[in-house]
This record gives structure tokens, C-alpha cells and sequence, in this order.
């Protein structure tokens, strides 16, 4: 790999800034900086100070890892409703697509690792496909890089924490309300309720209804609450009750076919993208058949106590679960259909739910032992997750017949469509079609009853310690131990594995200026089979029963710094990944610990305040990755990895002209991503920008104009292994009162 030169130029520069630029920070304040009361959670503008989590003992600027902290702000300013609009903001964070076992919803993809299993809502793990809204976030946490030490199992490129609202001491009424194009209707609310000095209730609630914009067909409709009740708010002993519902009702979309299949592809091709008939509204759906629907429900009660010494026990036990149901067609191109203007309507289908049980203890504070001050975090965790699989029987006519031989339209029952001219309209009406008597059956959808119920048990045990020798240098170290067994049962199989793992990180952080850290961190992950309960496809599935986990390595160097009087935060990171024993499947059911992947990137950061009129939020991530060895048929040695970009980049600025008037925009590239591993198919790189501008008419009233996709750029945010890519929603604009008394 040639990126030497390329990765020590930003880092150096980083170094440079910061030793060379000691009058930007203010070292009397930097030094009052580093006693911080550790269960404490600071966010200043668009900088935060501290992780949420007690697990992350040191203040962020002194954590040795890549950590990505998107305020409450961003996420406002930006428009951002649901989790995946929100991490876009983030580079190095694309999208995978739901199919072929991968199910429908939030499928985040972190320096090139499949993240959709590891999603965490205040620090505990949430299972279950689904896709997540923002109403009742406060802010959402990015960790990058191999964390089973922190997480558990899978977490090969990183873990996702969402910060939820929870109860304040003073009493408080928020909300918004917005209008927009594309029938765009949301409403808002959070009511903060002191009941006494030390018991307050909250309540965030939601409604929406839009449709998106370039592709007419497709809308989403869903709403949500979240209560919680807190008792002994200010008091060493605290408790918080919480719930989450959230109910959503859409028409899918897979979005537009390849070029090609693997079947008709011109040897003078190497790879092909997707092809939208000319028009970027084209639909090949069937309003009459595709649906989704979606439910998930969370309670948490989390109680804490603060002991005389500074230490503090905190218990969080968690009782959720997710459903969902859905017919999708796809825009199929696999019997060569697309370059002859054709396009079969796939269906694909699944009816599941998740239900998770967990319990998380943490103790957290601080001891000396001499003259060396340990900050340090230890607890254990016990969950049972159960997931049910299972989908729905639909007569559809074969592509071969469809297609090749009666045509679009009504000849095929419509399950053959144009490329061109698609109606979504069309009459379709499940069935089968007898060829040698051209006689066409009706038969009604039905659920297929025969599930795959997938049963996992954690029990883990886990320390970390941020042992401060004095005030240059640092040691942070954390270790977990995880058993994990997981059994898939259906009408044909009975499958168990059983994994015991262990996993570390450990980092060395030099400190030159109380305001600024140089790290260099070790990290690992384990990915057992089974890790995701059968809510994705995974390279590990529970067929390779008698295999141990995957597992996963990374060596990283980076520095961070808090300037102009820690307003602004600035990050730099080179790192290198590796997967030494990736599953492969050498022959149809059988796999080995035979491959090899690696991604060397760099990854800077900027967050924070250059004046107190100009916020800025950006980022930079180059991942250079490699499929080093494919196994023992070595097809795709060399190849890149899926759903990674080699260059991408966010940047969301707002600047206040007056007290009452503020302007912001955002750009966002990301680089050419192949959606298989044979690199055959991809999509383009893109640009898109956005714009935004409020105006408070007081300290209660907001309004504020949010712009997306300004050019309507017309690009592909998702790209499958076959068949089809997702188109990205074209220009639309909102407008939105905010308001808060």
C-alpha cells in the first residue's frame, strides 16, 4: 500500500497547528479542564467534552480511539429526522441494503464493517431490525474501530450510542412544528415537568407524514411517545422509568436495477451501476402488493446511587421489542431482463420480531493508589435476545416466463414491467401460470408458517481504567469477557454454537499541552456465529456452528486538541484494521477460517465554535480496503471491500449574521461504493448540498427554512450485492416553527 505519505501529512500538520498555535488555547482553563466529575456529560455549542457512557473513563479529548460526537444542534439544524439522516453528517458511515437474509432498516456499514447489530440506546444494546427515529435523541455518539471491549460481540468497525432526552429539574415546554414539499407533515413535542425538587416527568412525542421527494410512490407515515419518570434528581440515589413506541406504515422502495446480470454481461465490462429508464421517478413497485409496517416498544428503568467515596453503582434493565412486516419488489435483473428494457417484479418478503431481556451493572469513580490516580469503570451484563423469522407465500410468474416469453404488462399479469414506463398502478394479482395449458391460477398471499426462531444468552464481565501517572501521560485500558451461546431452530434444522471470548483495548496518550493528546491505541472484536441473531445475513452464520469467532484488530495513532479556548475540537487518526480469520464458504454449507481482510485509512475531524457566531461540524475519512485473501478459491483476492468508499467528506456550518438571524449549509461527497465483492457492481460518487436559514422572533419562537439536496443531485445511497441500488431522495424543503416556553 502506497498511502504513507499520504496518512503522516495530516497528523503532522495537526501536530504542527497545535504546537505551533498556543495562543489560541487558554492553558489557564485547559488546566482547571482536568478535573471533570466523571458522570457528567458536557456539551458546549457543537463540542462535546465527555462520552455518556461510564465505560469511557477519560474526558473524549484524552480517549485513544476515534470518537464522533453529533450534537443536538447538528441534528436539528440539519434537518435530520431518523438515524440514518442524521449519520450523514459522519464520513466513513455509509448504508447497506436490506435483502438476501439482511433485513429492512437501519443497516449502518463503519469503515467497512457491517455495524446493523450494533446499535446501542444508552450504552446497552438494541436489538432488533428496525429504523430508528430522532424525536427523543439528545445526541448521538460514533465510536469507530473494533470495540468488543466495550460493546461485546460483532463491532468489528464500531458501535452506535443514541443519547436519549430524560427528565430536568425545571419545567419546560418545547416543540415543533413543520411543512414542506412532498406532502411533508411533522410535529413535535417535549414537555418537561418538575414535580418537586427531586422528581420531574417528561414526555417526547412525534407525528409524521411525507412522502420522498423524487420518487413519487414512496411515502413514510409513522408517530411515537417516549415518557419518563425520574425520583431523586440532585439526590445520591436516583431513578428513571422510561418507555419508547415507536409505529411506522410505508411504501418500500428498491430503488432502480443494474445494468447487467452476471449472466449477460459483456466480457468488455468489468463493472456496471444502475439504470433508471430515463426517469428518476420510476417506480417498479406494485402499490397494491408492497408494504411495510414496523412497531417497536422499549422500557428501561436505570438506577443509580453515588457512595460517600466517589463511587457510583448504576443498574439498567431493559425489557424491548420490534416487529416488522413487509412485501418489497424488487427490480430483478438476474435472467438479463434490464438490457432489453425489461424488468421482473421480485418479490421478497418477511414477517419478524425481536425480543430482548437485559440487566447492565456499572460501578464508576475514581482511586488513588500513591501518587497515580485511576478513573475506572467495572460491571457485568446478562441478556436473552430471541428473534422470529418468517415470510409470506406469493404467487408471482418466474423472470424467464415473465419476461422472456409473455412480456410486460398484462401478457405476464404484470409481474413483467418496462424499464421505461413502469406503473405502479398496475392490477397484479398473485397467482401461478401453468405454461403448457397458458392458464393463470389466482392464489391469495399468505404468511408461509415456517419460521426460524433464533434463542442467544450473554453473560459478560468487563474493567476499564484510565490510570493518570501525571499530567503528560495517560494509560487507558479495558478488558470483557463474553460467553454467548446461540441456538437457530426451523422445520429442517436445530443448530447451536457456543462462543467464550475475550477482548481488550489499551492505549497510551502523551499529553505535550494540557489542551491537546497523542495516542497510540490497540482494540479487538469478536464476532461469534450467530452474532445478529438472524436479523442480517452475516459471513458467520449459525451453519458454521463448529467455528469460532472471527476476530478483529486495530492499531491506530491520533491526536486531538481543544482550541481557541476549547471551543473548537480538532482530530487527526491514522489507523489499520485487520480480520485474520474471516469465514468463507468453500463449497455450498461449509466454511473455514480461511480469509484475510484489511483497511488502512485516515480520519480527520473538526467540531465546535471558530467565533461565537461560526459553528462548524466536518470530517474527512480516506479507507483504503482490501479483500487480502478470499480463502481457498481465492475469487475475489484483492478486490475492495462492499458498501466503502475510499474518499469521503461532511462539512455542516451555520454562522449567526445577527442575534436573530442564522445561516448554515452542508456538503457531503462520498466516493465511488461497490455493492458486491466481486466488485462487479457499483454506484457513482455524488455531492450533495444543503441549506438552511432561521430567524428567532424571540427567546420562544424560531422559524427555520431547511433546504435539502439543493441541486438535486441525482445519486444512489445504497447499493445491494444483485439486483437493484436505492435512489436518494431528490430536492425537497421544509419549513419549521420551533418553539419552547
Amino acid at each position: 500500500m502506497s498511502t504513507t505519505k499520504f496518512v503522516v501529512s495530516p497528523l503532522a500538520g495537526a501536530l504542527v497547528l497545535a504546537f505551533s498555535l498556543p495562543s489560541l488555547a487558554d492553558p489557564a482553563a485547559a488546566e482547571s479542564s482536568k478535573a471533570k466529575d466523571l458522570d457528567s456529560v458536557k456539551v458546549h455549542g457543537q463540542r462535546a467534552e465527555r462520552a455518556s457512557s461510564p465505560k469511557i473513563t477519560a474526558p473524549l479529548l484524552d480517549t485513544p480511539r476515534s470518537m464522533t460526537v453529533i450534537a443536538p444542534e447538528v441534528i436539528r439544524d440539519t434537518g435530520a429526522t431518523t438515524l440514518v439522516e442524521a449519520l450523514r453528517t459522519v464520513p466513513g458511515i455509509t448504508f447497506g441494503a436490506g435483502e438476501g437474509g439482511n433485513p429492512q432498516g437501519d443497516r449502518p456499514f463503519i469503515r467497512g464493517f457491517d455495524s446493523q447489530n450494533n446499535i446501542y440506546i444508552d450504552g446497552v444494546r438494541d436489538s432488533g431490525a428496525q429504523s430508528r427515529e430522532a424525536f427523543a435523541v439528545e445526541r448521538i455518539e460514533v465510536m469507530k474501530g473494533p470495540n468488543s471491549a466495550f460493546g461485546g460481540r460483532g463491532a468489528a468497525g464500531g458501535g452506535i450510542n443514541l443519547v436519549t432526552k430524560t427528565p430536568q429539574q425545571s419545567t419546560f415546554f418545547a416543540g415543533s412544528m413543520g411543512l414542506g414539499t412532498d406532502n411533508y407533515t411533522r410535529a413535535t413535542a417535549d414537555a418537561n415537568i418538575a414535580i418537586s425538587d427531586s422528581t420531574a416527568f417528561r414526555l417526547n412525542a412525534m407525528a409524521h407524514d411525507a412522502d420522498v421527494a423524487g420518487r413519487d410512490e414512496v411515502r413514510s407515515e409513522r408517530y411515537g411517545f417516549a415518557p419518563s419518570l425520574a425520583f431523586g434528581l440532585g439526590t445520591p440515589t436516583r431513578a428513571t422509568l422510561s418507555y419508547y413506541y415507536l409505529k411506522t406504515d410505508e411504501v418500500p422502495d428498491a430503488g432502480m436495477p443494474y445494468q447487467y446480470s452476471n449472466a449477460n454481461k459483456p466480457a468488455n465490462v468489468k463493472e456496471f451501476h444502475p439504470v433508471d429508464g430515463g426517469r428518476r421517478e420510476n417506480f417498479y413497485g406494485l402499490l397494491d402488493r408492497d408494504f411495510r409496517k414496523t412497531e417497536a416498544g422499549v422500557g428501561t428503568i436505570a438506577i443509580e446511587h453515588d457512595f460517600n467515596d466517589g463511587l457510583t453503582l448504576r443498574n439498567t434493565s431493559r425489557y424491548g421489542r420490534t416487529r416488522q412486516d413487509y412485501i418489497l419488489s424488487q427490480p430483478d435483473d438476474s435472467q438479463g431482463n434490464v438490457v432489453n428494457g425489461l424488468v421482473w417484479r421480485r418479490s421478497n418478503s418477511r414477517a419478524g420480531s425481536t425480543k430482548s431481556l437485559s440487566n447492565q451493572t456499572d460501578l464508576f469513580g475514581s482511586f488513588n493508589t500513591g501518587s497515580v490516580r485511576h478513573d475506572f469503570s467495572a460491571g457485568i451484563e446478562i441478556a436473552n435476545e430471541k428473534s422470529y423469522r418468517d415470510s409470506y407465500v406469493i404467487g408471482t410468474i418466474p423472470a424467464a416466463v415473465a419476461c422472456r416469453t409473455l412480456g410486460p404488462g398484462a401478457p405476464s399479469y404484470y409481474n413483467c414491467t418496462t424499464l421505461a414506463r413502469p406503473n405502479p398502478s398496475d392490477p397484479w394479482v398473485s397467482g401461478s401460470y401453468d405454461a403448457a395449458s397458458k392458464r393463470f391460477t389466482p392464489a391469495p398471499i399468505r404468511r408461509a408458517l415456517n419460521p426460524t426462531t433464533t434463542d442467544s444468552d450473554t453473560r459478560a464481565a468487563y474493567f476499564f481504567d484510565t490510570v493518570n501517572f501525571n499530567e503528560r501521560w495517560l494509560l487507558n485500558a479495558g478488558v470483557r469477557y463474553d460467553s454467548f451461546e446461540v441456538k437457530a431452530v426451523n422445520a429442517t434444522s436445530n443448530l447451536r454454537n457456543k462462543s467464550d471470548f475475550f477482548n481488550y483495548q489499551v492505549g497510551l496518550v502523551w499529553k505535550p499541552r494540557p489542551f491537546g493528546s497523542v495516542y497510540l491505541s490497540w482494540a479487538t472484536s469478536s464476532t461469534p456465529a450467530g452474532a445478529m441473531i438472524g436479523e442480517g445475513t452475516e459471513t458467520n452464520p449459525i451453519s458454521a456452528a463448529d467455528l469460532k469467532p472471527e476476530e478483529t484488530r486495530n492499531i491506530e495513532l491520533g491526536t486531538k486538541w481543544d482550541l481557541l479556548d476549547e471551543r473548537l475540537s480538532l482530530t487527526a487518526a491514522v489507523f489499520r484494521t485487520e480480520k485474520d480469520n474471516t469465514r468463507v464458504q468453500v463449497t455450498p454449507g461449509v466454511f473455514q477460517l480461511a480469509g484475510k481482510n484489511r483497511v488502512d485509512g485516515v480520519e480527520l475531524g473538526v467540531s465546535g465554535k471558530i467565533t461565537e457566531a461560526w459553528h462548524v461540524f466536518a470530517g474527512y475519512t480516506y479507507l483504503d480496503s482490501e479483500i487480502v485473501n478470499d480463502g481457498p478459491l481465492a475469487a475475489n483476492d484483492g478486490k475492495v471491500f462492499p458498501n466503502t468508499p475510499k474518499n469521503s467528506f461532511s462539512l455542516w456550518t451555520d454562522y449567526a449574521v445577527t442575534p436573530k438571524l442564522s445561516v448554515g449549509g452542508g456538503a457531503f461527497y462520498v466516493d465511488k461504493v461497490y455493492g458486491d465483492v466481486a466488485n462487479l457492481r457499483y454506484v457513482p460518487s455524488y455531492t450533495r448540498y444543503d441549506a438552511m436559514v432561521a430567524y428567532a422572533f424571540s427567546e420562544r419562537l424560531r422559524l427555520r427554512l431547511n433546504v435539502q439536496n439543493l441541486t438535486d443531485e441525482k445519486y444512489y445511497d445504497r447499493a445491494y450485492a444483485s439486483h437493484f441500488a436505492i435512489m436518494a431522495p431528490g430536492r425537497s424543503a421544509t419549513v419549521t416553527a420551533e418553539f419552547k416556553f
